[in-house]
């Protein structure tokens, strides 16, 4: 199955394309600027490197959150075009669950964190058996760091871009039974959203394009100082 995966959600912005267990394309980059100058130019690349066109894809799948608004808003609304207009599906991946599976093999647990601003993360708890399938996890929730890393015994993998912006309080909370990956594998991976999306398919558990929805879990700054005001 060929599937193009794109992944806006975070700081980084990347586009694979498999085809079953192979990547055959994948273009990613971790710059200071709008996904949506971008993303589309990365599109073309991704498939021009490939020699196929949209129309060869059988599916797609996208990262819908939580993340950055804007970027979730952008990757979606290119894979929600792509999508229909060629009558495929497209799988929802989460962010979360796209870090923490770059670490299946492990036997630790895995905690995905990303930075939420505003002295909060985004976060998630995940158990993986010895074959690399997923045994636990926990709701995906948003709030302090503390609250992230509460209830969490014996040793643990923290992976993402909140691990950049709380390390030491980590380390203060949770002491050596923190455990940190290479600074190169805190960032979503395009690959991994498209590993996820195959086996999403193949599970018969994906969405026509038309329904497939945001996982934004806290309501906007908009939303928020709206209510303030009202």
């Amino acid at each position: 199955m060929k599937i193009l995966a794109v992944d806006t959600a975070s700081k980084s912005c990347g586009v694979t394309i498999a085809d079953d267990n192979i990547v055959i394309s994948e273009i990613s980059l971790c710059i200071n600027q709008t996904h949506s100058k971008h993303l589309m130019s990365m599109v073309d690349m991704a498939l021009g490197f490939t020699g196929l066109s949209v129309s060869d894809i059988e599916g797609f799948a996208v990262t819908i959150g939580p993340g950055s608004f804007t970027g979730i808003r952008i990757g979606l609304s290119v894979v929600k075009g792509f999508a229909l207009a060629a009558k495929k599906n497209v799988a929802p991946v989460s962010s979360l669950d796209a870090i923490a599976f770059q670490f299946a093999c492990s036997q630790k647990t895995v905690c995905s964190i990303l930075d939420a601003r505003r002295g909060e993360v985004y976060s998630c708890l995940y158990r993986f058996g010895k074959d690399g399938i997923l045994e636990e996890k926990t709701v995906e929730t948003v709030g302090s760091i503390e609250k992230a890393v509460m209830g969490i015994s014996g040793a643990c993998l923290f992976a993402g871009d909140g691990v950049f912006s709380y390390k030491k309080e980590i380390i203060n909370l949770k002491g050596s039974s923190a455990l940190f990956p290479h600074s190169y594998n805190h960032a979503v991976s395009s690959s991994v959203v498209a590993q996820l999306g195959i086996g999403m398919f193949k599970e018969n558990r994906v969405e026509n394009a038309s329904s497939v929805v945001p996982l934004y879990i806290r309501k906007s700054d908009a939303e928020i100082n709206l209510k303030k005001n009202n």
